[in-house]
C-alpha cells in the first residue's frame, strides 16, 4: 500500500499551516532503489474557510528556529464549528500490540489542537505544544530503544529519514520520549513469553508490571488503592506517584483551555460551547486512550474478511480505502484530507480495544506427587535428550510459544452514551455494536497457521428508551411492532451477509423489567424463523439464558451450563483459519454468536470471554495441546486480557470499567466484588444525568451525524435528539397514518399534512408544556390530531369545519425564553385558528377501548347541542330571559417548527466524496406558516358563500399580530424557570 507518513512535522506558514509528512526508511531486507518517493506537502488555508491541498516539496518551510515546528505521529482531522477550525494531531502514543509479530499497533494518548483561523493563532498554538513536548522528554529523560518499543529510527525498524527533514536538523529528527504509562511494550511480545521462565524479580524489574496488574499493584508504590481506583473507572492504569509528579510538571504547558476568537460571529450557542467541545475532543481522542491505529495494516478488518486489503499481495489502495467504513471513527474529519488527495496523512482510527498476551503451552507437562506438592513424578524427573531446553529460546522441546491477541471494534453506526444510544434505527444498526477477534498465533507470526475467532454483541434490535435517572429504569418500546420486526429483518440480513450463520444469546432477564422486551424479540425472531423456513434458508439460533437466575448468589462459575448448551454450536461454527501471511484462508468461521444483555456489557463481558476461552483450547487442542493439563490452570494471562477488553468497552459505553470484572479477571466472585460493582452502578447513574448529555452531542457532532446546530439545541435544553432516527420520515408516516385513521368521509379530498408544536392543553396559545402534532387539510375541515410518538398510534383529533372558521392570526410565538434561539422573532413563529364550535365540530380521544370519548368542555356533538337547546326551552318556561346561550370561540395554537435542524444531509454523510455536511432546509418558518394560513383562508372562503361575496374588507380572515411577544414572554417567564436553567447549564454544559 503507498506509503503513510509515520510522523508529520507541522509548522505555521505565512498562508497556510505546512504539514511535512516524512517517510519511513526501508528495512535492511528491502531490494535496493526500493526506497518510497518523497511524499508531497500538504497545506491548509487559514480563515473560515478551511481548505486543503498538496504541495510540492521545494517549497517547505524552514523550520530550524525553536518552537517553529512540533512532530506529530499522525493526524486526527479537522473540526469546524461556524467558522473557526483546529487541526488534532497525535502528540503521544503507546504500542500495545505487535501483531503476527510484524505490525505494531498504537493507542493515541495525546492529542495536540491547532487553530487554523490565522497565522499568529498557530504559530503560538505551535510554540507552546513544541515547548511542552520538549519539557516533557527532558522530564521523562530518554530510553533506550531497545526497551522502549516505540523506536522507528533505525533501518531496521523503518525509521524516518533524517535526510528527509528541510534544513537537515538531525534535532528535528529524534523521536519523542517513549511512553511510560503502563506497558510500553506488551508481554505478548515473543520475548516477554520468554522472560516468563526467568526470576519474578528480575521479571518485574526489567519489565516494569507488563506481567499483569497483580505485580504492578505488588510492587508499585501506589499499591492495592490503585486497583481500587482502576475498577471505579477513574483511570485504566495506576502509575506511580513520583511518575504522576513528572506527568504534572510536563504536562503543565500542553493547552487545556481554549479563547473564543475575537469577532466571533455566527450562532452564540454553538461559540459559546466552543472551547468545552475542544476540551472534550481532547480528551475523547487523546487521554481516554480508546483510539487505535496501524501504519501498514488493516486493524478493522478481521484476519478472514474477504475484502483485506493483502489477500491479494501487494497493494496500490490507500489504507483509508481498505478499511470498514463501519469502524472508520475519524472519517467525518479527514473529509477535507480525502477530498485534496492527501492519502500520506489519511490514517484511519478505530475505536475499541487492543490487547496481547504471550503464554507456553507443554505437549507433555510434567507430572506432580502429591496434592500440594511441588516435586515432579519420578518417572518423568529424568527428561529424555529431546526434551532438555534449548539455550535458543528456553523452552522444553514438547514446549511451544503462542500469542493472544484480542482485538475488539465499536461500531459508528449508533455510536454514543448508555441510556442515550439504545435499540436500533431505521437502518438495522444497534447501539453499541461491538465485534471482537480473538487471534492465536504462534511466535513466528503469520509463517504458521493464525486462528480468528469472531463474536459480535449489540443491544437487542428493537426500538426502546430507557430513563438515565434511575438505577434500573425500565425499558420503553417505541413504534409498532411491524416497524420493530422491519428494523429487526434488516438487521439480521446485515450480519448474515458478513457473518453468515447466527446464534442469538440472550443473557437479560426472565422475569421483572427485561422480560417484556427480551419476549418480543423472541417473538420476532420466531417470526424471522418462520419466513426463512419458507424461502429455504438458515434460521437464527436462540438462546434465552437467564444470567442473574442461574448465577445467583454470586455463582458465575455457573456459566458453564450455558457451554454445555452451546459447545456443540460452538464446534460446529468453528472458526477461521489463515496461512502464508494472511493471504489464504484454509477454513472459514461459518458464523457467529450474537450475544446481548441489557447494556451489552458486564453480562456479556463475562460470557464472551468463556466462549473464547473455549474455542481458545478447541484451537490449541487442533495444535496437539491439551490446557486440561497444563499446570498452570489459572490462565491468568487469559482472564487479564479479556477483564480489560471489557473495561474498554464499558467505559467507552458507560464511563465507568465492568463490573463482574473480579469474576472475569480471577474466576473468582466475592462481596467485595459486589461492593465494587455497587459503585460502579452509582458512578453510570451520576454520569448518565449529568456527563453525558454533552459528550453525546459531541460525538454525534464529529462523527458527521449533527451539524454545528446541534450545540444551539443543546444550550436550549440541555440535551439532544437521537439523529439516527429520522424525523422527517416519521412525520410523513404519523401524517399518512392520521389520514387513514381520523378522516372518515371517503369524498372528503385531501389538500396537505403537516407537524407543528402546540399546546398540551387545548384552547389556549400558553401552557407548560407543548407537543408536537399532526395538522390535517382537507376540502372541508381542518383535524388537529394528537400523537403517540412512541405507539405510532393517534390519541386523539379534533375536527373543525371551515365553514366555521373566523379568524386566523399568525406572527411571532415566543413560548420560552430561556436560550437566545428562543427569543429569535424570525423563527419562533405560528398561527392561531380560531372558529365558532359546530354540529360537525367534533373530538376523539382513543381510549384503547372499544369506545371513544370526547374531552370538549361544550359543543363537542351532536347530543351535545341537543343538551343545550333543551336547556333553552326549559329557562323559557320558568320565565328566565336569558335567550339562547351563546357557544364560545375556541382556538387552536400551533407553532411552527425550526426549519433548520442539526441533522446532517445524509448524501452528504460519506466519505468518499461528496460535500461537507449541511443543514436539512426546507421553507423559513414564516414562509411555512405564511403558505399554510393562505390555504386555510382560501378553503375557508369557499365554505362560506358570505365572506366569499362580500366586500373586500370583509373576505379575508387572515391577519398579522404577534401571539406572545418577547416581551409578554419575559414577563411570564418566572425566576425559578430562569434559576433552573441556569443551574441545568452549570452543571451539563
Amino acid at each position: 500500500m503507498p506509503g503513510l507518513a509515520r510522523k508529520v512535522l507541522i509548522c505555521a506558514a505565512v498562508d497556510g499551516l505546512i504539514l511535512h509528512p516524512l517517510n519511513p526508511v526501508p528495512s535492511k531486507d528491502a531490494p535496493a532503489g526500493s526506497r518510497p518517493p518523497a511524499l508531497p506537502l500538504v497545506k491548509i488555508k487559514y480563515g473560515p474557510n478551511v481548505s486543503v491541498s498538496t504541495l510540492s516539496r521545494d517549497n517547505a518551510p524552514a523550520t530550524n528556529e525553536p518552537g517553529s515546528s512540533f512532530e506529530a505521529y499522525g493526524i486526527v482531522g479537522i473540526i469546524t464549528v461556524f467558522h473557526y477550525s483546529y487541526l488534532i494531531s497525535i502528540t503521544r502514543r503507546q504500542q500495545v500490540a505487535n501483531l503476527l509479530n510484524k505490525h505494531p499497533i498504537y493507542v493515541v494518548t495525546e492529542v495536540a489542537l491547532t487553530p487554523l483561523s490565522s497565522q499568529k493563532e498557530a504559530a503560538d498554538s505551535i510554540s507552546k505544544t513544541s515547548l511542552a513536548l520538549k519539557n516533557r522528554q527532558q522530564v521523562e529523560g530518554t530510553t533506550s530503544p531497545s526497551t522502549s518499543g516505540d523506536d522507528e529510527t533505525s533501518p531496521e525498524a523503518g525509521g524516518l529519514g533524517i535526510d528527509e527533514l528541510p534544513g537537515g536538523n538531525i534535532n528535528d529528527a529524534v523521536e519523542s520520549a517513549p511512553e511510560d504509562e503502563g506497558q510500553g511494550q506488551n508481554d505478548a511480545t515473543p520475548g516477554a513469553a520468554a522472560a516468563t521462565r526467568s526470576s519474578i524479580a528480575q521479571d518485574v524489574i526489567s519489565r516494569r508490571g507488563s506481567y499483569g496488574r497483580f505485580a504492578q499493584r505488588w510492587f508499585s508504590r501506589s499499591g492495592w488503592a490503585g486497583e481500587s481506583k482502576r475498577q471505579m473507572g477513574l483511570t485504566a492504569d495506576a502509575p506511580d506517584p513520583s511518575g504522576q509528579q513528572q506527568q504534572k510538571a510536563s504536562n503543565k504547558n500542553v493547552p487545556t483551555r481554549f479563547r473564543i476568537p475575537e469577532g466571533a460571529d455566527g450562532s452564540e450557542a454553538a461559540i459559546s460551547l466552543l472551547p468545552k467541545l475542544l476540551r472534550t475532543a481532547q480528551i475523547l481522542f487523546g487521554s481516554s486512550k480508546t483510539f487505535f491505529f496501524a501504519y501498514d495494516y488493516d486493524i478493522t478488518r478481521s484476519q478472514a474478511d474477504e475484502k483485506r486489503g493483502e489477500r491479494g499481495g501487494l497493494t496500490t489502495t490507500p489504507l483509508w480505502k481498505q478499511v470498514d467504513q463501519e469502524y472508520f471513527w475519524n472519517g467525518n474529519v479527514m473529509k477535507k484530507f480525502v477530498e485534496a488527495g492527501a492519502d500520506a496523512v489519511v490514517m484511519p482510527l478505530m475505536q475499541g480495544f487492543v490487547g496481547e498476551r504471550g503464554f507456553v503451552v507443554d505437549g507433555r507437562p510434567p507430572q506432580v506427587d502429591g496434592e500440594g506438592g511441588g516435586k515432579e513424578s519420578v518417572e518423568l524427573s529424568e527428561l529424555s535428550p529431546g526434551e532438555e531446553k534449548t539455550e535458543e529460546d528456553g523452552l522444553r522441546g514438547t514446549e511451544r510459544r503462542f500469542v493472544i491477541t484480542v482485538i475488539s471494534r465499536r461500531s459508528i453506526k449508533r455510536a454514543g452514551l448508555r441510556y442515550l444510544r439504545r435499540g436500533i434505527d431505521e437502518e438495522g444498526y444497534v447501539a453499541n455494536g461491538v465485534e471482537t477477534e480473538q487471534i492465536l498465533c504462534g511466535d513466528k507470526g503469520d509463517k504458521g497457521k493464525v486462528y480468528s475467532f469472531v463474536q459480535v454483541r449489540g443491544s437487542f434490535p428493537l426500538f426502546f428508551t430507557q430513563s438515565p435517572y434511575s438505577l434500573k429504569p425500565s425499558p420503553v418500546l417505541m413504534h409498532s411492532q411491524e416497524a420493530n420486526y422491519g428494523a429487526l429483518k434488516r438487521h439480521f440480513e446485515r450480519l448474515g451477509q458478513r457473518y453468515g450463520e447466527l446464534q442469538v444469546v440472550n443473557l437479560v432477564e426472565k422475569h421483572g423489567v427485561e422480560a417484556p422486551i427480551a419476549e418480543l424479540y423472541e417473538k420476532s425472531v420466531e417470526r424471522l424463523n418462520e419466513e426463512r423456513e419458507k424461502e429455504g434458508r438458515e434460521k437464527v439460533g436462540f438462546e434465552w439464558f437467564d444470567f442473574h437466575a442461574v448465577c445467583r448468589g454470586m455463582k458465575f462459575e455457573n456459566v458453564s451450563v450455558l457451554l454445555q448448551i452451546l459447545g456443540g454450536e460452538l464446534e460446529r461454527l468453528g472458526s477461521s483459519v489463515v496461512v502464508d501471511g494472511g493471504r489464504v484462508v484454509v477454513e472459514r468461521q461459518r458464523g457467529v454468536l450474537r450475544t446481548n444483555c441489557m447494556d451489552c456489557l458486564d453480562r456479556t463481558n463475562v460470557c464472551q470471554s468463556s466462549f473464547g476461552k473455549y474455542m481458545l483450547d478447541l484451537q490449541l487442542k487442533a495444535e496437539g495441546f491439551d490446557m486440561g493439563v497444563q499446570r498452570d490452570q489459572e490462565n491468568s494471562w487469559f482472564n487479564t486480557l479479556w477483564a480489560d477488553n471489557g473495561d474498554a468497552i464499558s467505559k467507552q459505553y458507560a464511563s465507568t470499567g465492568a463490573m463482574k470484572g473480579d469474576y472475569t479477571r480471577t474466576r473468582k466472585r466475592n462481596y467485595r466484588g459486589a461492593l465494587t460493582d455497587a459503585g460502579l452502578s452509582l458512578t453510570r447513574l451520576f454520569n448518565g444525568m449529568f456527563n453525558d448529555f454533552f459528550l453525546q452531542a459531541s460525538i454525534d457532532f464529529l462523527l458527521g451525524n449533527v451539524t454545528s446546530l446541534v450545540f444551539e439545541e443543546f444550550e436550549a435544553n440541555m440535551m439532544t435528539k437521537d439523529p439516527a432516527v429520522s424525523m422527517q420520515n416519521m412525520r410523513q408516516q404519523a401524517i399518512e397514518l392520521c389520514q387513514k385513521r381520523v378522516i372518515e368521509d371517503e369524498t372528503e379530498e385531501f389538500i396537505g399534512g403537516w407537524t407543528f408544536l402546540t399546546p398540551s392543553v387545548p384552547d389556549t396559545v400558553r401552557s407548560a408544556t407543548f407537543e408536537e402534532a399532526v395538522l390535517l387539510l382537507t376540502d372541508v375541515a381542518l383535524y388537529l390530531c394528537r400523537f403517540d410518538w412512541n405507539l405510532d398510534k393517534v390519541s386523539s383529533f379534533e375536527r373543525v369545519d371551515l365553514a366555521h372558521v373566523t379568524k386566523i392570526r399568525f406572527g411571532t410565538y415566543i413560548t420560552s425564553t430561556i436560550s437566545p434561539a428562543q427569543v429569535d422573532e424570525l423563527r419562533n413563529v405560528g398561527l392561531v385558528i380560531e372558529y365558532k364550535p359546530g354540529l360537525t365540530d367534533v373530538t376523539r380521544v382513543n381510549t384503547r377501548s372499544l369506545s371513544s370519548m370526547s374531552d370538549h368542555p361544550q359543543a363537542k356533538s351532536d347530543g351535545d347541542f341537543t343538551s343545550a337547546a333543551l336547556s333553552n326551552v326549559a329557562g323559557f318556561f320558568s320565565g328566565k330571559t336569558g335567550g339562547v346561550l351563546p357557544v364560545p370561540s375556541r382556538k387552536i395554537a400551533l407553532k411552527a417548527l425550526y426549519s433548520q435542524t442539526s441533522a446532517a444531509d445524509p448524501s452528504g454523510g460519506k466519505i468518499k466524496g461528496g460535500e461537507e455536511p449541511e443543514e436539512i432546509t426546507r421553507l423559513t418558518e414564516i414562509q411555512q406558516v405564511v403558505v399554510i394560513a393562505a390555504e386555510i383562508e382560501r378553503l375557508a372562503m369557499h365554505n362560506q358563500p358570505r365572506l366569499a361575496g362580500g366586500k373586500e374588507e370583509e373576505g379575508h380572515l387572515i391577519e398579522k399580530g404577534d401571539i406572545i411577544s418577547v416581551a409578554e414572554a419575559r414577563k411570564n417567564t418566572t425566576l425559578l424557570e430562569q434559576l433552573g436553567h441556569a443551574v441545568k447549564k452549570l452543571v451539563w454544559a
